[in-house]
């Protein structure tokens, strides 16, 4: 009776700690994985439409394009003068478009990178970054994402992922290690699960990897921007020291040689100083991009290159051979990427128009498979 008994008190002992069949724990949702992108620029940022001309900017009709092309995701860019006016309220048409694109991009099979790229408090290339500065700017942008959050959470997490800011720009790298700390723990404790993208300060360089600090967490991924070298990717751009410039650039090789450069008007020289005699080509693009790759690899963290393009003013035979270059590193090293842009005469692989730009399209397409 007494082993009898015994046996009875474990039995029932097992049974009280046993999880029952309806309580066993839920699979963890599958981390989104980023492949290969394109950018919608121009459609909720850096743009003056509004109304139709912006909801149509972008249709239905890019998204089967993007996807047919080979691409697995898109990454939007969003404005917060695009998204809410000045004391906070959503610009409900704007919600709705971008809800349109991520909605269009599930449906043909694609992910969506949600990206806040400027913010009324911080433009990159602004000489004024109240963000930097203004305690109450701060609060205001973690609380755009609060907001942000409450209008895309119930997206599947496998499918869309969240990119805290485009390009910060801060003199002490540690205000913006110290703003993501803030903004990612208030995103996290929204959305468990959810894949954060952070980018490197200073225009999110390769260069300045180094100095940013990550959150421990394993669903975020690293991001930089590749736009090297300068001179060739924004030859003769109406918004940076280039577009006056009328000199040569060379891809591969070195880029302006010494005699070219001692050649010029000292105008001319200026926006070029800093590529004078200097060489280029794939080997020397990999070391620029080391840092990133180290960080990446000591931390176990996807990394991914959420920019890179070459400006529709560069000689035409380099400006593919850079394309050409900068998709074979990404494949070798594991880089997940998205062009700038999809849409644009400036960057684009199609036009204002919609008609595709063959040259450049076609180099993608090589890189995607689908040509």
């Amino acid at each position: 009776m007494t082993r009898l008994f015994a046996a009875s008190i474990v039995a029932l002992l097992t049974l009280a700690v046993a999880p029952l069949p309806s309580a066993q724990a839920a699979e963890p949702p599958q981390q989104l994985i980023l492949g290969t992108g394109t950018n919608l620029a121009h459609w909720l940022s850096q743009t003056r439409r509004q109304g139709a001309e912006r909801r149509n900017f972008i249709t239905e009709q890019d998204i089967a394009d993007i996807a047919e092309l080979g691409f697995d995701h898109v990454r939007i860019p969003i404005d917060e003068m695009q998204m809410w006016d000045e004391q906070g309220k959503r610009d409900e048409d704007a919600f709705a478009t971008l809800h349109d694109g991520i909605r269009w991009s599930l449906d043909h099979g694609l992910k969506v990178l949600i990206d806040l790229h400027i913010l009324r408090s911080h433009h990159f290339n602004a000489e004024e970054k109240p963000l930097w500065t203004d305690p109450a700017e701060q609060v205001r942008f973690i609380d755009l994402w609060r907001d942000l959050s409450a209008a895309l959470r119930d997206y599947p997490v496998d499918r869309v992922a969240y990119e805290l800011m485009n390009e910060p720009v801060a003199d002490d790298p540690d205000d913006w290690n110290r703003l993501v700390a803030r903004a990612f723990a208030a995103v996290r404790e929204l959305e468990p699960e959810r894949s954060i993208v952070i980018g490197s300060n200073m225009w999110q360089g390769a260069e300045t990897f180094d100095d940013l600090e990550v959150p421990n967490d394993p669903r975020i991924i690293l991001s930089y921007h590749f736009y090297e070298p300068f001179a060739l990717t924004h030859y003769q751009a109406g918004w940076t020291d280039l577009k006056d410039y009328a000199g040569p650039v060379r891809y591969p090789g070195v880029i302006v040689t010494q005699d070219e450069y001692e050649a010029m008007s000292a105008e001319q020289q200026a926006p070029v100083e800093r590529f004078a005699g200097r060489e280029f080509n794939r080997e020397v693009l990999v070391e620029m991009m080391e840092k990133p790759l180290r960080k990446a690899r000591e931390l176990g963290l996807p990394l991914y290159c959420g920019e890179f393009g070459v400006f529709e003013n560069a000689p035409a035979a380099d400006r593919l051979r850079w394309y050409r270059d900068i998709l074979a590193i990404f494949e070798e090293q594991g880089v997940s990427w998205a062009n700038w842009n999809w849409k644009s005469d400036q960057f684009g692989l199609v036009g204002l128009d919609g008609e595709p730009i063959p040259a450049v399209r076609d180099v993608f397409a090589e890189a995607l498979g689908s040509e």
